[in-house]
């Protein structure tokens, strides 16, 4: 089926044709009449299905000219770099019409937000915090708003934004249209659609956790973080086809530390991204990834859900995520856009349960790799990697219960007058300690 099957008019059709698009994906194809039905919609497809033109097609079709100040259109996603790669999207969509829309973030001044909104929009596309921001301040005003999309909703979920996700849903208007999009459903998302959506249509074009079938699964028993990295300089090294790398850790610190081990040995080669940089560095990082300049990227999860960056030929999941939903995320970076990828995972010890519960979900074993001969198998601990130490203190059972440090109480009253031993002739003289004696 191509976009021309579709009802749309002549203005997204040009720029569908500018892009280069010409059939509708699954998502889109099964979602585009029943959004333009008015129904409320949850959308379930795996990422690099085309969820966001699945919703943005028929929001572009049907949003009518308007010289109105509030917006009619509101898109909720849980991160910057996500706000951003929609607004790209709707800015290629709308190159023949006057759509008015508007990227709302945190990281950036507040002030020149507000004055662009007075201005008018008829799109908003925001964050969860700075929406808050800004309706705190009267500027922002939701009670036009027809259509509500909520992307990318369990991310947004587990990022905390739960509570301000439900204070929009309850102020904001009770005519209007609901849209959700995710890869995964959980019992936390399913009330959530119990309680505010009406009579929703359900689509769900591939099977939760199935992974993409394009994608080949390796792993290696690894037994620690020095390991890990030896390993990952000897696949970078050893393997060409390894040309634009998404190197996935479970936490900042963790991000950081990779990034410094791989750009000692591949300089200007490597960037990182996550949460605790500037806008403007993960903007900056992004970029050189997206444009070929860098080929590794090391990221936190942050990069894991909606954003589409192309030609990634291999993830390496630095460590084991412990969550399957999360796996299956970070491994849909490759092998999008009809292009094979490959994702890697490292596993040691700990991490072993994560993969059961990995393999189980998608009913698959991940093929395991031998680690190579020529790679050092480090025997050296990270601060994080070494055992604390366990308090060998033993406690006494019944009356002789050991109770650890001093007993602090109070004196007697008959004591209280009485300083036992004598005191120094310097701090008598200073008259900081008085002496009695027993009556």
């Amino acid at each position: 089926m191509s976009f021309d099957k579709l009802n749309l008019n002549k203005p997204l059709l040009s720029a569908l044709d500018d892009l280069g698009y010409i059939e509708p994906t699954p998502i889109q194809e099964r979602a585009f009449p029943i959004i333009m039905s008015g129904k409320d919609v949850i959308g379930i497809a795996q990422t690099g299905t085309g969820k966001t033109f699945a919703y943005l097609l028929p929001i572009l079709r049907s949003l009518k000219y308007s010289d109105q100040r509030h917006p009619r259109v509101l898109v909720i996603v849980p991160t910057r770099e996500l706000v951003l790669q929609i607004v790209k999207e709707i800015e290629k969509l709308s190159t023949y019409t006057s759509t008015r829309f508007l990227a709302i973030y945190g990281g950036t001044n507040i002030n020149s937000q507000k004055q662009l909104v007075y201005n008018g929009v008829d799109i908003i596309v925001a964050t969860p915090g700075r929406l808050v921001d800004l309706s705190l301040t009267g500027i922002l005003r939701l009670k036009d708003i027809k259509q509500l999309v909520i992307d990318e909703v369990d991310q947004m979920l587990s990022l905390g934004f739960r509570q301000q996700l439900l204070s929009f849903l309850e102020t904001m208007p009770s005519k209007k249209q609901t849209l959700m999009f995710s890869a995964t459903m959980n019992e936390e998302i399913e009330a959530v659609i119990a309680k505010y959506f009406y009579q929703p249509e359900k689509i769900e074009v591939t099977p939760h956790g199935t992974p993409l079938e394009k994608i080949e699964q390796v792993c290696y028993h690894v037994p620690n973080f020095n390991t890990k990295i030896n390993l990952l300089e000897y696949l970078l090294k050893n393997d060409d086809s390894l040309n634009k790398v998404l190197v996935f850790s479970a936490t900042k610190k963790l991000a950081d530390n990779v990034y410094e081990q791989l750009n000692q040995r591949f300089p200007e080669a490597v960037a990182v991204i996550h949460s605790n940089l500037s806008q403007t560095a993960r903007i900056n990082s992004l970029k050189q990834f997206h444009e070929g300049t860098k080929r590794v990227l090391v990221a936190t999860d942050i990069v894991a859900r909606g954003l589409d960056i192309t030609d990634v030929t291999h993830v390496v999941n630095f460590d084991t995520p412990d969550t399957p939903e999360d796996y299956i995320h970070r491994i849909g970076r490759t092998g999008r856009a009809n292009k094979d990828g490959v994702a890697i995972t490292f596993i040691n010890e700990a991490e072993q349960e994560f993969q059961v519960a990995i393999e189980t979900m998608m009913n698959k074993a991940i093929p395991y790799e031998s680690i190579p001969e020529e790679v050092v198998i480090s025997k050296v601990l990270t601060d994080e990697e070494i055992p604390k130490m366990v308090d060998k203190i033993k406690q006494k059972k019944g009356k002789d219960k050991y109770v650890p440090g001093p007993a602090f109480h109070e004196k007697k009253e008959k004591n209280k007058k009485v300083i036992l031993g004598s005191a120094s002739v310097k701090e008598k003289m200073k008259g900081k300690i008085r002496t009695y004696r027993r009556s």
